[in-house]
């Protein structure tokens, strides 16, 4: 038995947080189990409606720049001195249009930006990048 040399009588300076821990890490266990449960037990009938029309697809136009430099319009070849007037021109029939912009990957930065600036000047707000879908250019695939 070990004899202290101190007095008896000074009170414990540290705190056993084990039991605190414990207690923490069951309440943390009980939590996770019942959240999953109360967000599902909520019971609802939701009322029966008649059918309603199918939404109206929005309207799409297809801007091409191929590699040799043309740029076409849906199918229709467009000089690039006009294009702007062109959409312009197709912003005033459909203002809610979106424009998918197809480039050929060796067209080069400047030319697909001239084409994306002219899409803004002309008013559209839409325009989506139109890719390919596969494995990544430069990258090889194993056969």
């Amino acid at each position: 038995m070990a004899f202290r040399t101190d007095s008896e009588f000074t009170a414990m300076s540290e705190i056993n947080v084990t039991p605190l821990v414990d207690v923490m890490l069951v309440l943390l266990v009980v939590f996770m189990v019942t959240a999953p449960l109360l967000m599902q037990s909520v019971s609802v009938k939701l009322p029966k409606t008649a059918a309603v029309a199918p939404l109206k697809p929005a309207a799409t136009l297809e801007l091409s720049l191929t590699n040799q430099g043309d740029i076409l319009l849906g199918r229709s070849k467009i000089a690039a001195h006009t294009l702007e007037t062109e959409l312009k021109a197709r912003y005033t029939k459909t203002p809610d249009a979106a424009i998918r912009l197809r480039a050929d990957e060796r067209v080069p930065y400047g030319q697909i930006a001239q084409v994306m600036a002219a899409v803004s000047r002309s008013g559209f707000q839409k325009v989506a990048l139109v890719t390919a879908t596969g494995p990544a250019a430069g990258t090889k695939t194993a056969k």
